[in-house]
């Protein structure tokens, strides 16, 4: 067999592993956190969750598919290897950009929304908050 076609083969099948594995991973993970950037809208969190995850597989599939092919053969092991630790070290670092990129796009968004959320007051505007007892009670005396 071709060294260069068994040099793609385990390209193929680490880099396909490694992008499921990050896909599932940030789906998992990520739930939580979009949740929160969508003010627990469950529902919304799934479908957004979703869709990423699919954009994320288009993407990285095609970049894995696009940087497979080489100019240079693979004439023995050492150059089985040499090619496949450049390629896949390519890969690590689009997955990793990938990844950095929707969590800083997806931080901005939930300070954002920190932000309007703080811009309403806690109280009322009429100035004071019912008690239990339907008005205001002072502070306890020590010992009380």
């Amino acid at each position: 067999m071709d060294l260069t076609v068994l040099a793609y083969a385990v390209y193929l099948v680490v880099s396909i592993g490694l992008t499921v594995w990050v896909a599932r991973t940030l789906s998992t993970n990520g739930r939580i956190f979009l949740a929160d950037v969508l003010h627990g809208d469950e529902k919304l969190a799934d479908a957004v969750n979703h869709l990423l995850v699919v954009g994320f597989y288009l993407v990285n599939l095609g970049f894995v598919a696009l940087y497979l092919k080489s100019a240079d053969t693979v004439e023995d092991a050492r150059q089985v290897f040499e090619q496949l630790s450049v390629k896949l070290g390519v890969v690590l670092l689009v997955l990793g950009v990938m990844h950095l990129g929707n969590v800083y796009v997806l931080n901005k968004i939930r300070r954002r929304g920190l932000m309007e959320r703080e811009q309403f007051p806690p109280v009322d505007p009429d100035g004071h908050t019912e008690t239990a007892g339907g008005g205001w009670t002072g502070p306890k005396p020590a010992g009380a």
